[in-house]
């Protein structure tokens, strides 16, 4: 593998000024050998002059969080990355590539999770460029490579959990966002190790059931919040029933038997687990008529 080589090209303002003096000395020079009409040295000057011309297209510009990948005739030698005006072997070739922080959003991707239910899911990827020589070389085309292994990865990711917890301890991809995204993000980075590029952040960005059982899912979700939140009642209600019973006892105004306390109990469930208001019942007679 290709690693990458941090080269330090010449100041370009310091090898700006040493061309200019070049060429300037050499104009006088030339002007020289015409007034002494020396043919032979006139042509050496002039070779002189076209040297200095070609070393001026050696000039590039390093922007901020970029690198200039340099190679002659196909061979790899080095990168630069110190920002500013450089000069390096008018020959190099000197590409250049972004070592900026870059988002990538992938398309919505229509795949079956753990238990077999089609599912839509998308996701975003925040990464950047760290080698560039593996990203140039390595890879035929970096950014594509990035998008199709996140969509790879991001389908192998929902085929190994399900859609919702079946089971308090059990990871699910709407319940266990946290370690669904490190899960992500570290089967992401295994892909793209190999092109030179550093994974900051993954997270899921689109989670829902495919059309086709979404609302079938739906009502799933809902009875099962119903039933939640029914639990929820009935232990309150047993608490507050219980409760109830303990303060009667204990300020002993009223005495109940086991068939009035179980009658009491009854009365006050219904109250407190009804979905609609109860509605009273006034009792004119004695307490057990």
């Amino acid at each position: 593998m290709i690693r990458e080589i941090e080269r330090s090209a010449v100041p370009g303002l310091a090898a700006f000024f040493i061309l200019l003096a070049w060429l300037g000395f050499g104009a006088y020079a030339a002007f020289q050998q015409i007034v002494a009409h020396d043919v032979w040295g006139l042509l050496g000057w002039a070779f002189v002059e076209v040297v200095g011309v070609v070393c001026l297209t050696g000039f590039f510009v390093v922007n901020p969080n970029e690198g200039r990948v340099l190679q002659l005739f196909g061979a790899y030698r080095g990168t630069a990355k110190a920002a500013g005006l450089r000069w390096a072997n008018p020959f190099y070739t000197k590409k250049p590539i972004s070592m900026r922080v870059r988002n990538f959003e992938s398309t919505r991707l229509k795949v079956n999770d753990a238990d077999g239910n089609p599912i839509e899911i998308a996701a975003v990827v925040v990464w950047r460029v760290v080698d560039s020589a593996e990203a140039v070389f390595e890879v035929d085309n970096y950014e594509n490579y990035v998008k199709v292994q996140t969509e790879a990865a991001v389908r192998n990711l929902a085929t190994r959990y399900t859609y919702d917890a079946h089971e308090a301890e059990q990871t699910s991809l709407r319940g266990s966002t946290a370690a669904v995204a490190k899960d992500l993000q570290h089967e992401i980075q295994e892909r793209l190790a190999k092109a030179g590029v550093q994974v900051i952040e993954a997270r899921l960005s689109h989670l829902a059931y495919a059309p086709e059982i979404a609302a079938a899912m739906l009502r799933r979700q809902q009875a099962g919040a119903i039933i939640a939140a029914r639990q929820k009642i009935v232990e309150g209600a047993v608490g507050m029933v219980d409760m109830a019973l303990a303060r009667l006892a204990e300020s002993n105004q009223v005495q109940l038997d086991e068939e009035r306390k179980a009658a009491m109990v009854s009365n006050l469930l219904v109250v407190l687990c009804s979905d609609r208001d109860a509605q009273p019942v006034v009792n004119t007679g004695t307490l057990y008529q």
